[in-house]
């Protein structure tokens, strides 16, 4: 009777001290969660020379359980990405470039005219744009025009434009390899107290937030992204003997 009363007092350390150690797992993922939000937002943030308001719609959220027979299993509820901002950037053409040959352009016509409330409205859309923007577009003109005429003969044609940044033209598929990455990276830095055996899986179901904000765009491709990795494998990189770069590729990705 006392043997079966230590058993059961040590499995209920142990289910414990897992629970804790998943629990840990869960605060690690959603940090990564953040960490991906973050990597986006600094991009666009350079890019656009502005701070926006509301990237996500909610913090992220983790679940984690151990399955018997199969491992571990999180659910990851992800935040919806607010990218309404991004496509009005995208149409504005947020690299500079026509953006500056369009003032340019401007300036000469208002200059011509000669109409003053044109040079007012002027001056109020260069308040709204990036000052070393303006500050390029006015300096041909201010350098060499002893008439208007002169001025507007000397802007030069449009440089070539560089190719559109990928998270312009897809602002919810970077933001989804981003937050996928910094999953994949959580799996391996953080899942060694976990006690996953070689036959058993560690594994990340990733799924959007379904509160959308409803000026976000639909994501038509907001399905849940399922990311596991065989124990055998992660054993394999904690002792040392596969590269980090190796254990990312064992790792699955699946959609559904």
């Amino acid at each position: 009777m006392r043997l079966q009363r230590q058993q059961e007092a040590a499995q209920a350390r142990r289910a414990a001290e897992q629970r804790y150690q998943i629990g840990q797992m869960e605060r690690l993922l959603e940090g990564a969660v953040e960490h991906g939000v973050t990597v986006i937002r600094d991009h666009l943030h350079a890019l656009a020379q502005v701070q926006p308001d509301t990237l996500v719609s909610d913090n992220a959220h983790a679940r984690g359980f151990r399955l018997e027979g199969y491992g571990i299993f999180f659910d990851v509820v992800v935040p919806s990405f607010e990218t309404s901002w991004t496509i009005a950037l995208r149409t504005l053409d947020q690299t500079d470039l026509g953006l500056e040959s369009a003032i340019r352009r401007l300036q000469s016509h208002i200059q011509t005219s000669g109409d003053p409330d044109l040079v007012q409205a002027l001056k109020r859309l260069e308040l709204q744009v990036n000052p070393s923007l303006v500050t390029r577009a006015s300096a041909p003109a201010a350098a060499g025009a002893r008439t208007v005429t002169a001025a507007a003969a000397s802007v030069p044609g449009d440089p070539p434009q560089p190719a559109e940044d990928p998270i312009l033209a897809d602002p919810n598929e970077a933001y989804r390899t981003e937050v996928t990455q910094a999953l994949k990276d959580a799996m391996l830095s953080h899942s060694s107290s976990l006690g996953i055996a070689p036959t058993e899986w560690l594994t990340i179901a990733a799924k959007g937030n379904d509160d959308r904000p409803r000026l976000a765009p639909a994501d038509s491709d907001a399905r849940t992204r399922i990311l596991r990795m065989r124990g055998s494998d992660l054993a394999e990189f904690l002792a040392g003997r596969i590269t980090r770069e190796e254990a990312l590729k064992r790792i699955e990705v699946r959609v559904f």
